[in-house]
């Protein structure tokens, strides 16, 4: 890889990615749906919102829409939809139509990000005047950020669902202590902090 600095960030991107759809694994359709938080947060619906930002920044705001999307994304980049619409999956969208959406806008993504330079621009509208000459490289930039600010908030919802943890398949990078450890680890960092009440 070297100092191919694309190849670097579409590593990272694609990492970020890989482990976006892990958290989905081995969990029930309910359990990838369920709001865990007071603001609804819900794995399914992180998945669903990327496939959706992902697709706006690698495709209309580089001239490039991403093909057959679903008619929410339409009412997203037109500002008609309903607050939070594609934070959670509805009734009728299955687990593996938000997948399969995710990894079609990730192709597009990774085709068009082949296909330009690191210094060709798009404009990000709702960033306004900030938004003009935007350059690949921060687009892409700007897309791991936001897949790994997700990714963290799936991590936690995860926890929260079945105590899975971990930061991608093959790698926790988390100590090996098992479930003592941890139960030890919690038990004294919430005394440490019941010393503060």
């Amino acid at each position: 890889m070297g100092n191919d600095h694309k190849a670097i960030l579409q590593r990272y991107l694609g990492r970020a990615r890989e482990a976006v759809l892990w958290k989905l694994e081995g969990l029930s359709e309910h359990d990838v749906r369920r709001p865990l938080t007071p603001t609804g947060t819900n794995l399914l619906g992180i998945v669903k919102h990327l496939a959706g930002v992902e697709a706006g920044y690698f495709g209309d705001c580089i001239g490039r829409p991403v093909p057959d999307l679903p008619a929410w994304y339409a009412d997203m980049m037109a500002d008609t939809i309903e607050d939070n619409a594609d934070m959670w999956a509805t009734a009728e969208e299955s687990r593996e139509s938000i997948v399969d959406l995710y990894r079609h806008v990730a192709a597009h993504a990774d085709a068009a990000i082949e296909e330009l330079d690191l210094d060709d621009t798009g404009t990000v509208e709702w960033w306004g005047d900030a938004g003009t000459a935007v350059s690949m490289q921060w687009l892409i930039v700007h897309m791991i950020a936001e897949t790994n600010r997700h990714a963290g908030h799936m991590d936690i919802v995860r926890e929260l669902i079945d105590g899975a943890a971990g930061l991608r398949e093959g790698v926790s990078n988390l100590p090996e202590g098992g479930v003592d450890y941890w139960e030890t680890h919690r038990n004294r960092l919430q005394n440490t902090a019941d010393g503060f009440r």
